[in-house]
């Protein structure tokens, strides 16, 4: 069975090709990036219809055969589902094959099973609007903690955009932080939740007031990572689980990973990461969840903007 996938839920469009057999034939993306202030949702959109039709293209022309077409149908910014959704009509139609609707997040998370050895883990996951603890009981998934505000990724695009670094700006405030100094920021943990609204507007205060990017660069993280490790641990003990992975965009950072491999080590678990090339937002993760639910026949193809993973079965 080959299915072509198409990611499209945010700032990034993509294209894969993957097979029943776990082989990825084909993998494209191009990201929606600004050089100041944040992603606007009718830009990348337009970024996404200029996009799709290219790597599409590329696509048929590197795989012949297509079984079946799917796409992320939420959660995510609605303009760019639409041009996601109306992408994959378009190519359903012209090669007159199946189409189906996909959960986005839960796609990361069969991603771990794809591309680690992860078995029953707890899943830390990390992106820009989601930041989520996660186990599986059953054939269903359940959120034993998450943010109150924003999620991990966009707090720190929005804690970059207040410090001129760009969008997106993950990348730039790991680099920056190795020449930081710790400054004393909120440690926002309630219960199995998390906040960073606050670090946010905290770090905008003191870089008005003169402090340095690289010293709020390593704060910002060291916080933010410190909370997530708390809430992490504090999720594999109440699970009675041995097995911690990683998954989303912000599990490129390399310093998250080292923090949560410290704690898993010291509480005798495995902790693995979704590989760097597919810890953001990609098309493989969406064709492979594609097979998964294609066998369970699962057919949904309007976009939900706000559908959460705890809402549908799981299908790995």
């Amino acid at each position: 069975m080959i299915c072509l996938g198409i990611e499209g839920t945010a700032h990034t469009a993509a294209v894969a090709i993957v097979n029943s057999n776990k082989e990825i034939l084909y993998d494209n993306r191009d990201m929606y990036t600004k050089k100041t202030g944040g992603i606007i949702p009718s830009e990348a959109a337009q970024h996404h219809k200029k996009v799709f039709p290219k790597l599409i293209k590329e696509a048929l022309e590197k795989v012949k055969k297509i079984d079946f077409i799917v796409y992320s149908n939420a959660p995510g910014l609605a303009p760019c589902l639409m041009e996601a959704r109306d992408a994959a009509k378009n190519i359903s139609k012209k090669l007159k094959v199946p189409l189906i609707g996909i959960n986005h997040c839960i796609a990361h998370l069969s991603s771990a099973h794809l591309f680690t050895k992860v078995e029953n883990p707890v899943y830390l996951f990390t992106s820009g609007a989601n930041t989520q603890i996660i186990s599986s009981e059953g054939n269903r998934l359940r959120i034993f903690g998450e943010t109150l505000d924003v999620g991990i990724g966009n707090a720190l695009d929005k804690f970059g955009r207040n410090i001129d670094l760009g969008f997106p700006a993950g990348p730039v405030v790991e680099q920056l932080a190795k020449k930081g100094k710790y400054i004393e920021l909120p440690y926002l943990v309630k219960g199995m939740d998390v906040a960073f609204s606050g670090l946010v507007t905290k770090t905008d205060n003191l870089f008005k007031k003169g402090a340095k990017k690289e010293d709020l660069c390593f704060s910002m993280q060291e916080t933010c990572f410190a909370m997530l490790t708390e809430v992490t641990e504090r999720a594999l003990a109440h699970c009675n689980k041995n097995e911690v992975v990683l998954i989303g965009g912000v599990a490129a950072n390399k310093r998250l990973c080292k923090m949560l491999e410290i704690m898993c080590k010291e509480r005798n678990a495995k902790f693995y990461a979704v590989p760097l090339k597919y810890a953001g937002d990609n098309a493989t993760m969406i064709a492979w969840q594609g097979i998964l639910e294609y066998k369970g026949k699962r057919n949904r193809v309007d976009i939900n903007p706000y559908e959460r993973i705890d809402e549908i079965e799981i299908n790995f």
